[in-house]
């Protein structure tokens, strides 16, 4: 099988901040992993699917209003309905790296992991289509 992968890069903003400190819930980064999900799952299959567990999550390094995350995906594994999956989030740009200039931004020469997640999905088999 050929891997399949899908990425989406977005702007955290003064919404997701949760915490103190413009710190972003670890539950938003999960949210982006569900997005990339589901594309996987159209591109393989043709349907949403369900996100149905993750075998493990890791929150690696913290996240902010302001950064922007590139969330990426990749199709491991495929079974008779299941699907496994992996996902990274890495920053890619860093925000409100000065206190003294609020819109003083970076981009990171490295991009830097903030979540590392691996889960299974199912796409029932009447939905199964075929994607790409």
């Amino acid at each position: 099988m050929n891997k399949i992968t899908a990425t989406i890069r977005v702007r955290m903003s003064q919404a997701d901040a949760h915490y103190s400190g413009n710190l972003v819930d670890g539950a938003r980064i999960l949210a982006l992993f569900g997005d990339v999900a589901t594309e996987l799952l159209i591109r393989h299959d043709g349907d949403e699917g369900l996100f149905v567990a993750y075998e493990s999550v890791e929150f690696l390094a913290p996240v902010y209003a302001g950064d922007f995350i590139e969330a990426v995906g990749t199709i491991e594994k495929v079974g008779n309905t299941s699907r496994k999956m992996t996902f990274t989030a890495y920053k890619v740009i860093e925000a409100n790296i000065d206190p003294a200039v609020p819109s003083a931004a970076r981009i990171l020469t490295e991009p830097l992991v903030v979540t590392r997640a691996a889960g299974t999905c199912v796409v029932p088999k009447d939905r199964q289509r075929g994607g790409l």
